[in-house]
């Protein structure tokens, strides 16, 4: 069931953007008087189309794509039966070229909105939630990487890159940029730890997860998993545990540790509770595990943003998306992340979804894939709207245009490319799957 709804929200998060953007070349194309032959939202096979005036609207059995046709141009299609005649005016390449250009960028233009758009409106109708860094009062947790790194279980950081900062969330921002480091309060000193240019790759590796840093907090009991070894023992919400065996408990890393040293043993538990201390005897799983959330004593940061506000904000944080593939691909050809760890195809962006159908992380993953997508089309690659873009600025520049021989040649060698670059992620996307 959950892969069934994976892929649901992939399928309609992709159609939901692969129609607009289609629909920006179809609008762009219309207006000036172009003659747009079909629209569609898929690939072929055709499942269903419907012909209105000039235009065949479908929808094909494939949905990780669309297209639109356009008379006169040449395109995926590779449809070039009619291009030795005399152009006639609905044609595509009848058409002025700063014309031609528009329609070019016209899906583009309606993806960065589409993503502009959807941005905004979480900022405004969710706000933000964020745990300030003067809240992290007693330091941080150093999990295997963090510890990797250098970072020490209690370090306090208090700046990144030299600078001080407020949402602790910004620690995990600086994985994209070079030769990065933070300064920590360690032992009454400041010490600074440095960044591996390379640690994007192992953060975001699924075997790692979990694997960096956590605010170190005390805790209460929250919710109980029924049938798991706390609730069998007695434990309540809103204990705290105090012991377990002759081991303090102070914070929530405190019992987690404790807990991986006792797998699988029986172990007393020294709990306050209404201002008593009880003692509770319990059975740790083989796993390290007891049963339990814990409430955390952590305080939660909330900013409501006016629509103003939330103008400013959400267009910043939906062209934070393209700067961050800027910078992811940086990495990539400073050779400091491998391309294979680094991109994902339609298999891990479906697990990015997840198997619980949420709206609020549906609506946020499509207007970041809306501002990926733009990015994408944008790439000066032959076949790819970027590619088309290319051309038709050299010819706005020097006022000559390509022949439709070599532009159907530099389609040719798009579509080999674009192959290439699916067979390689959806080769990627089943090998993650098999690591």
């Amino acid at each position: 069931m959950e892969i069934l709804v994976m892929v649901g929200q992939l399928i309609l998060g992709l159609s939901i953007l692969v129609g607009l953007h289609e629909w920006g070349h179809l609008i762009t194309a219309k207006i000036f008087g172009m003659r747009v032959e079909k629209y569609f939202i898929g690939f072929p096979p055709k499942i269903w189309s419907i012909q209105r005036g000039e235009t065949e609207y479908g929808v094909g059995a494939i949905p990780l794509g669309g297209f639109v046709k356009i008379s006169g141009m040449v395109d995926e299609s590779l449809d070039t039966k009619n291009l030795s005649a005399e152009p006639q005016p609905w044609e595509f390449r009848a058409k002025p070229a700063w014309q031609r250009l528009i329609v070019m960028l016209g899906g583009i233009i309606v993806n960065v909105i589409t993503g502009v758009i959807i941005f905004i409106a979480i900022t405004y109708y969710e706000g933000y939630d964020y745990i300030a860094t003067k809240d992290v009062k007693y330091g941080i947790v150093a999990h295997k990487l963090g510890h990797e790194m250098g970072l020490r279980t209690g370090d306090k950081i208090v700046a990144i890159n030299g600078k001080a900062f407020d949402d602790f969330a910004e620690v995990r921002k600086v994985f994209l940029e070079t030769n990065s480091y933070y300064t920590v309060e360690r032992g009454g000193q400041r010490v600074d730890v440095y960044v591996p240019n390379n640690f994007i790759e192992k953060i975001s590796d699924k075997k790692n997860a979990g694997e960096f840093i956590d605010p170190i907090f005390s805790f209460k009991i929250g919710e109980l998993v029924p049938g798991m070894p706390a609730a069998k023992a007695g434990l309540k919400p809103g204990d705290k545990i105090v012991k377990l065996n002759e081991t303090p408990i102070n914070f929530y890393h405190d019992i987690q540790d404790a807990l991986d040293k006792t797998k699988n043993q029986a172990v007393t538990l020294t709990v306050e509770r209404g201002g008593q201390t009880i003692q509770l005897p319990v059975k740790v799983s083989p796993e390290g595990t007891i049963g339990f959330y814990p409430d955390k004593d952590l305080k939660i940061t909330h900013i409501d943003y006016s629509f103003g506000e939330s103008i400013a904000i959400g267009a910043g944080r939906a062209f934070s998306v393209v700067t961050d593939n800027i910078r992811g691909f940086g990495k990539i050809f400073r050779g400091e992340v491998s391309a294979s760890k680094a991109l994902s195809g339609p298999i891990g962006i479906a697990q990015m979804f997840g198997g619980i159908w949420d709206w609020g992380r549906f609506w946020f993953l499509t207007g970041l894939l809306s501002m990926v997508l733009a990015f994408m089309n944008i790439l000066p690659i032959p076949a790819l709207d970027g590619g088309h873009s290319v051309l038709l600025i050299y010819e706005m520049v020097t006022g000559h245009k390509p022949s439709d021989g070599f532009l159907e040649g530099a389609q040719k060698v798009g579509m080999v490319i674009l192959l290439g670059l699916m067979v390689f992620a959806f080769g990627n996307d089943i090998f993650k799957l098999f690591r």
